[in-house]
């Protein structure tokens, strides 16, 4: 005789920290008033950045990161796993990447950090279209961090990489949380997921293969700071054991918990070369052939339920 029937487990992607305070600590009144403005405002709503102050938010919705949310059968809605970034200036708080990156490759507590530099530029025949130095950048670095004293001058480049998700937009999120002020947490109301092939081998790996040959050939090395969920979605990362033997440092971050929601702490630093990142970026591990074939039929009785090979 089976025992009594375990009660169902959801999980759901939802809204984990919302123009830079967790979800779970806000206040019923402070999300439901949160939503009505992004559901009445249909744009950026000019709300400060905690991360980049005193700037204020540009990102539609001001979602700083996602958050799986579990509910098990009827019961409460919490949250469960990691933070995963969505915004990389959510990676900009206190600063403490780029002092972090600054002791490690260079030595160096107080950094100059300087942003958005050109990088592959094409000379123009006609200048008032350009740049003042004549030229048209087509590519930049996120940043470059400068050591303030050495001469000749010494640096490394930076580059800041979010997370993308695919599924429903959070439109669903705002609607759902502006119905009411709900005094505990609703389960999220669509179906998302973070996309790690277009964050990794669709955005940073281009990046990484266009600019780390010609940094090495100058000497110097990139730095990629990611989060601690995207850096788990690495396949077999081979990694050097010494700065000087590597072409890439990957800063892996993570979120603490803080009075508002979160904060940003350090993980750990993995030195690796291009081709073992680029293989980490593009690599996974085939699954079985009878996994593989339990899907199969998964997705047949999904369409087709009385289907024989369903069974």
């Amino acid at each position: 005789m089976s025992g009594p029937r375990q009660p169902r487990t959801r999980h759901r992607y939802s809204i984990g920290e919302w123009y830079g305070f967790g979800l779970e600590k806000l206040s019923p009144n402070e999300r439901f008033q949160t939503a009505r403005a992004e559901i009445v405002a249909n744009r950026p709503t000019g709300k400060p950045c905690p991360f980049q102050a005193p700037a204020n938010c540009s990102k539609r919705g001001g979602v700083c990161s996602l958050r799986s949310y579990e509910q098990v059968g009827g019961g409460s809605v919490s949250g469960a796993g990691p933070l995963i970034t969505t915004c990389p200036t959510r990676f900009l708080e206190g600063g403490l990447i780029f002092q972090w990156v600054g002791e490690v490759i260079l030595q160096t507590d107080s950094p100059a950090v300087l942003r958005q530099v050109g990088f592959l530029d094409r000379l123009t025949e006609e200048p008032d279209e350009a740049d003042e130095d004549g030229r048209d950048f087509i590519g930049r670095i996120d940043n470059v961090i400068v050591h303030p004293s050495r001469n000749p001058i010494d640096w490394c480049a930076l580059e800041l990489q979010a997370v993308y998700f695919s599924g429903k937009a959070m439109n669903k999120e705002f609607a759902l949380l502006g119905e009411r002020e709900y005094e505990t947490l609703p389960f999220p109301a669509e179906h998302r997921r973070p996309d790690w092939r277009s964050s990794g081998p669709k955005r940073l790996l281009p990046q990484l293969q266009t600019k780390v040959p010609t940094i090495r050939t100058w000497g110097k090395k990139m730095a990629v700071v990611i989060d601690e969920a995207f850096f788990k979605s690495l396949v077999g990362l081979e990694r050097e054991k010494h700065l000087s033997n590597a072409e890439i440092a990957w800063f892996v971050v993570g979120y603490d918990p803080a009075p508002t929601g979160w904060k940003l702490a350090k993980r750990e630093v993995a030195f690796s070369r291009l081709d073992s990142s680029v293989k980490a970026l593009t690599g996974g591990v085939p699954v079985s052939r009878e996994k593989f074939e339990d899907e199969l039929r998964a997705k047949l009785r999904a369409l087709h339920p009385d289907h024989p090979l369903a069974k």
